[in-house]
């Protein structure tokens, strides 16, 4: 698959209005992408064991999307094979009183993952210059007068590409997935919720209260997008209303930037040998 279609960087524009969430989709061939994601999956499994066991970068996988658009499932599906000991998955739902305290990078910045591991930013620092930005919620938080000027979001897209840049040259790859639905399909999914009631946990009032807001959150995703892709911290936008091809789309992403770091098992030095060869004698020697 030729993700570079929908790989966004500094040298390429997301346009929203011009994007198909069905891309693609109505000419796969379902069954094969599916086959395709079940290799996919065993690829990742031996891909992130070296990466384990190597532990000399971290990788930093970040999850936006609008209410119902497969974020959750794509985890479950895309993940499946990988061992779990070497992916932490971080839920940033609306901000705690302590989380307030400290400036918005913070809490993320804390669950960040350690080298061998993946990190899995389910929602992420994005949403500081997305939900805020559509509800206007900094006007209310409490920060000097000084830093509430209009030209807010711009200052917090460098932050972001800043930080996005210093983890970068700090051992982290970082790869930022925007799952990209229909307003409509968004709504089909939000009525299987209520047609389901295994499913009505899941169904809020505000998720569909904020259905009224879909053209300014498209905009704010579409400014987040383009004022923070880069080539160390691309974005890909996936086209989503099929989940069985978004999870494709995902693992491949995800394979292309494990194979890229191309992880080694590490090497034991000749001390470590010599050990290894007494422990096999005792053992073998075992009574």
């Amino acid at each position: 698959m030729n993700l570079d279609k929908f790989k966004i960087t500094d040298i390429n524009k997301f346009n929203f209005k011009a994007f198909d969430p069905d891309a693609q989709t109505l000419s796969m061939d379902k069954q094969a992408v599916l086959e395709n994601g079940k290799i996919n999956i065993k690829k990742m499994k031996l891909l992130q064991d070296r990466f384990y066991a190597e532990g000399k970068e971290s990788v930093l996988i970040v999850l936006q999307a609008m209410d119902a658009a497969g974020k959750d499932g794509a985890i479950k599906h895309v993940m499946a094979g990988v061992n779990p000991q070497g992916v932490e998955v971080s839920n940033f739902k609306k901000p705690t009183d302590i989380e307030n305290a400290h400036d918005y990078l913070w809490r993320c910045v804390k669950a960040l993952p350690p080298k061998g591991k993946i990190g899995i930013f389910n929602r992420s620092y994005y949403e500081d210059v997305l939900v805020n930005r559509v509800h206007s919620l900094y006007k209310n938080q409490n920060l000097p007068d000084r830093c509430k000027t209009d030209d807010i979001f711009e200052k917090r897209y460098n932050q972001i590409k800043n930080f996005e840049e210093y983890l970068w040259e700090n051992g982290t790859r970082i790869i930022k997935f925007f799952f990209c639905i229909s307003k409509d399909e968004q709504k089909k999914r939000f009525m299987k919720r209520i047609a389901d009631k295994n499913k009505n946990w899941k169904l809020s009032d505000s998720d569909v209260a904020e259905r009224k807001y879909w053209d300014d959150y498209m905009e704010a995703y579409e400014l987040a997008i383009n004022s923070t892709a880069t080539q160390y911290a691309p974005w890909y936008v996936i086209p989503s209303n099929k989940k069985w091809f978004a999870r494709y789309l995902v693992s491949e992403a995800i394979i292309k930037i494990l194979e890229d770091i191309n992880p080694k098992y590490p090497k034991v030095g000749k001390e470590k040998e010599k050990m290894i060869l007494k422990c096999k004698d005792i053992l073998k020697n075992e009574k």
